[in-house]
Parts: C-alpha cells; sequence; structure tokens
C-alpha cells in the first residue's frame, strides 16, 4: 500500500478547550499515536453543543472532506481517532434527540415548513429589512462553513437509496454542482459572493471566526452524511434546506441590493430563489416519497433530519440576532 502523504487543505484551526485541543494535538502527530484514555470519558461529559465538542468533532468530519495542511491523510480512518469521534458522535446525536421532541411522522414535520410562519422574525428578515454592510459580512463568513462545501455531504446518500429516490437526489445534486459547468456550481456562486462582499474565500477561513451554532449546523449535515444508518436523517435535512431555502433567499437577495452588494452577491441568493423552488417539489415528492415508498421504517428518521435541522438552525438564528440587536459581533472574531 501506497503510503499516505500530509494534505494540503487549510491549515488547523485552533482549540477551544480539552477536546479539540486534544484532536489538533493528534492529528499533528505520526498516524497511529495513542490519544489520551480520559478523552472518551471528557466527550461523555462535555456540552454537546459547546465550542469545545462542536470544533473537535469538526477536526473530524473534515478528515473526509478536504484534510487540512500538513495532516497526514491516514488520520481518516484511524481506528482510535475514530474511536473517540464517535464518543462525540453519540454525546451530540443523544443531544439533537432529546431537544427534536417526541418522534413523530415524515408528513407531520413536512407539513410545518411548508409553509412559512406570518409571523417570521429569523436572520433572513432581519437582514432584509434593516441589516447593514458588516452583518451580511458576518453571515457569509459564518455560512462559509457550509456552502463552500454545499451539496457535497448530501452526495453521501446516493449510493445507499435506490430507484425513485436516487433518481431524484442526483438530478438535485447536478443542478448543485453546476450542471456539468465548473462556473456554476453553488459553492464557486458563493465564494464569488464572498468575494463581493470584501471576504477572504479560502476554504476554511473563517472556522476560527464561526460560532459554535455554526458549527453544530455544519456538523449534523456531516454526522448524517457519514453514516449509513443515518440515510433516513440526511434525507429530512436535505428536504428541510431545500423547502426553506427558496422565501429566505428571496429575502437575503433584496437585503443585499438594498445596502448595494455587487452582482455575484446578489446572483448566488437569487439563483436559489427559483433552483430550490423546483428543487423542494422533487424533494418532497421523488426523495422523500421514493426512499419511503422503499424503507417505510425509515419514516421517523425523515422527520428526526426535519426536525434537527430547524432546531440548529433556529439556535444559530437567536445566536445571530441577539449579537446584532445588541450591536455586536456575532463571530468569535470579527471580520
Amino acid at each position: 500500500m501506497t503510503a499516505a502523504v500530509p494534505a494540503a487543505g487549510p491549515a488547523l484551526p485552533h482549540p477551544r478547550g480539552e477536546l479539540s485541543r486534544t484532536v489538533r494535538e493528534t492529528l499533528t502527530r505520526p498516524v497511529g499515536a495513542p490519544l489520551p484514555e480520559d478523552a472518551t470519558i471528557a466527550a461523555a461529559e462535555a456540552d454537546p453543543y459547546g465550542d469545545d465538542l462542536q470544533l473537535a468533532l469538526y477536526l473530524c468530519y473534515e478528515l473526509h472532506y478536504r484534510g487540512f495542511a500538513g495532516v497526514d491523510a491516514a488520520w481518516e480512518w484511524d481506528p482510535g481517532l475514530l474511536g473517540l469521534r464517535a464518543a462525540l458522535e453519540r454525546r451530540f446525536l443523544s443531544a439533537l434527540r432529546a431537544d427534536t421532541g417526541p418522534p413523530r411522522r415524515a408528513e407531520e414535520a413536512l407539513a410545518e415548513i411548508v409553509v412559512e410562519p406570518v409571523d417570521g422574525d429569523g436572520p433572513s428578515h432581519f437582514l432584509k429589512e434593516q441589516g447593514q454592510w458588516w452583518q451580511f459580512r458576518e453571515y457569509a463568513a459564518q455560512r462559509s462553513l457550509y456552502h463552500l462545501k454545499e451539496a457535497d455531504p448530501h452526495a453521501w446518500v446516493i449510493p445507499r437509496l435506490t430507484g425513485r429516490a436516487k433518481a431524484a437526489m442526483v438530478a438535485v445534486e447536478y443542478d448543485e454542482f453546476g450542471a456539468g459547468r465548473a462556473d456554476r456550481v453553488h459553492a464557486r456562486l458563493f465564494a464569488d459572493l464572498m468575494a463581493d462582499l470584501g471576504l477572504d474565500t479560502t476554504y476554511g477561513r473563517y472556522v476560527d471566526s464561526a460560532a459554535a451554532p455554526m458549527l453544530t449546523s455544519v456538523n449534523f449535515m456531516s454526522l448524517c452524511g457519514l453514516h449509513r444508518a443515518l440515510r433516513g436523517a440526511l434525507v429530512g435535512h436535505f428536504a428541510a434546506v431545500e423547502t426553506t431555502s427558496s422565501p429566505g433567499s428571496r429575502r437575503l437577495a433584496h437585503g443585499l441590493e438594498r445596502v448595494g452588494a455587487g452582482p455575484a452577491a446578489v446572483h448566488f441568493y437569487a439563483e436559489h430563489v427559483e433552483a430550490d423552488a423546483v428543487h423542494e417539489q422533487i424533494v418532497r415528492r421523488e426523495v422523500v416519497g421514493g426512499l419511503l415508498e422503499t424503507e417505510p421504517f425509515l419514516d421517523e428518521d425523515i422527520a428526526f433530519g426535519i426536525d434537527a435541522t430547524e432546531w440548529t438552525e433556529a439556535r444559530l438564528g437567536h445566536h445571530l440576532l441577539a449579537a446584532w440587536r445588541q450591536g455586536r459581533t456575532s463571530l468569535r472574531t470579527p471580520v
């Protein structure tokens, strides 16, 4: 077997506590170096949504995306590190299941997000009506953790689907990846948005700045993508994103126009207004419907994916608005 070589990805983020420090320091050592024996105990007792556990998980998950500069790619499947990751995941997933409420059917969960509430007051509403330039820049910096890998974790579910669900999922992902054109890949369009806002478009550049709720939102997506057992939850996540994206994108496009953002910034969200309105129908009818047709026992898992996505996004929204309404930054370090 050819020896693995260090990756040429982004720099390792700074630790935010003992767990993330343990993972970070481990990744700088030769593959197979032992982890502290008490690391899994610490994971079981950590704040499931705190900066430390969420960054530790993010570091583990990023090995399955682009890795980190100077980190041996073979760490991706190291048994010791995977054992610690499993402990982190158990703590995180257990908390999410408790906080999203009792199990229910996918039809019920979908029905709640199809129609927007009349009194909506999330970040997109705020940014449309009163968002300032610096707040749009912060929003883009936070969201870059997701949008610069947009559609990647959802692609992991494709080999786990069959029939209608598989065909429809591929069709939507094809659009997300630019329909064969590199300049139309949604992650590229978001990088163009960032450039319009004067932000660094380097992948992983704002991980150190991102708040724990943003890490939580991205980590849930990666968690579901990496586990076949959570394929239903990943489809639920995908359905929630596509169903709620179009109206929020319309508001963000209007807000960006209001503050005089460039055409690339406006285009990213304008593109999602039309594309995601179409995707919503495909995902609900064919991806969710097709999956339930072949694996009806995943009904509650799909609902959990929807509910957990809404819960983590609401938590992120509360964090952003609490900071902005007080005139302070939502980031750990301002941009």
